[in-house]
């Protein structure tokens, strides 16, 4: 059966395809310690779960929505970017879709025409370049000029007469750093001297730590904003990966389009996430600052633990997000494999350690290990990565 090129030109999720075959391992009896996938190990907040046991037992779940989501919701998404960052929008500038990452899937699909390019920083979560191309975009990714954030110099150097999108995400996956407010003012205006579209990729916006700070472009002036895209989701902040349940924040024009991409595309948001949603968003914020402060803890205990090791190599200490984003050149060296992929792949089957390979980032010296998971597994897996490497070495 022919397969489309379009769909041969796209490469399968890395983060996903290492998770699968850590549970295929951890089902077959063997003390997989999966460090790989980007979810949160804390149970959906009780108060979230008994809000959409509510929605059932009502009803209120049984039928289709709206394409772009529920008013109710919408607009609790508006109250809360407004208690967050002292912006307003309105609901008509608001479309809930089936995750984060289907938003932006739909982003591409709604502003793209075939051969536009879209400016993509490395390192990159593995999704956006994918995502552009099959829009029939070309994905033009970015080297930071210091090896870790671009700046306007980077991205004017990247620019061409094609250049339609930025994608910016910060908090960063896989590096968990941040963007600071001068350096987002900077891009911002050169953004809008230069007419590109800004898409911001905030999800982990309210995971930081360390007493670091986190701004978004949405809230650098009216300028910027108008030429801002915002795309977040409930995820991450509140351990609701399973919901699928993700947003974007856009001039009405644009909601109105993604509502028809939608349409046709998944109907809606399942109705009981919907709702969902509506609770984690209006009710007690304090689950959120809980889960932080155990992430904040993680990263303080493990991120000693992973420098310590030989051969590993990370400079900056992550502000944000729940990632560790190492290079590992000189382990890989070290313990003679001739590659990240096979270093990475043998950590697994013998140290039973899954980590993801940078490549899927755009840097394939480097592997990214998610601290969300619990203290005891963090602390075995450093001492199994430990034990691999001088075992090897």
């Amino acid at each position: 059966m022919k397969i489309s090129n379009r769909v041969k030109q796209i490469q399968p999720s890395a983060t996903l395809a290492l998770s699968a075959k850590a549970k295929e391992m951890s089902a077959a009896g063997i003390d997989v310690i999966n460090l790989g996938i980007g979810e949160p190990d804390f149970n959906t907040p009780q108060q979230i779960k008994q809000a959409a046991i509510a929605a059932i037992e009502a009803g209120k779940s049984d039928f289709y929505t709206p394409a772009t989501g529920i008013p109710a919701l919408k607009q609790a998404i508006c109250d809360r970017i407004a208690a967050d960052y002292q912006v307003t929008y309105q609901p008509s500038e608001v479309a809930v879709t089936v995750g984060g990452k289907f938003s932006l899937y739909v982003l591409a699909q709604t502003l793209l025409d075939e051969g536009d390019e879209v400016l993509i920083p490395l390192p990159y979560w593995v999704s956006y370049g994918e995502q552009v191309k099959l829009a029939g975009g070309v994905p033009v990714f970015v080297q930071p000029e210091d090896g870790r954030k671009v700046g306007v110099a980077a991205l004017e150097k990247a620019r061409t007469a094609r250049t339609r999108i930025l994608i910016i995400n910060s908090p960063q996956n896989p590096s968990g750093l941040i963007y600071t407010k001068d350096e987002l003012q900077a891009i911002g205006e050169w953004a809008v001297a230069h007419e590109v579209i800004l898409i911001t990729d905030d999800m982990y916006g309210k995971l930081v730590y360390n007493g670091n700070h986190f701004t978004s472009l949405i809230e650098l002036g009216q300028s910027i904003r108008e030429q801002t895209i915002l795309v977040s989701g409930l995820s991450k902040a509140y351990a609701m990966t399973g919901w699928r349940i993700g947003y974007t924040v856009a001039p009405k024009e644009v909601i109105k389009k993604m509502g028809t991409v939608i349409g046709h595309a998944t109907s809606n948001l399942a109705a009981v996430s919907q709702y969902a949603a509506l609770a984690a968003l209006t009710g007690d914020q304090s689950v959120v600052e809980q889960m932080r402060l155990a992430f904040e803890k993680r990263l303080n205990t493990v991120y000693p633990l992973l420098t310590a090791i030989p051969g590993i190599k990370l400079t900056d200490k992550p502000e944000g997000a729940f990632y560790l984003f190492p290079d590992v050149a000189e382990a890989v060296k070290m313990t003679g494999f001739a590659t990240t992929e096979d270093f990475v792949n043998a950590l697994l089957e013998e140290a039973h350690v899954a980590v993801v390979v940078g490549s899927a980032f755009g840097m394939p010296t480097h592997v990214r290990l998610s601290y969300a998971t619990d203290l005891a597994d963090l602390k075995e897996a450093m001492h199994r990565i430990k034990k691999f490497i001088e075992k090897h070495m």
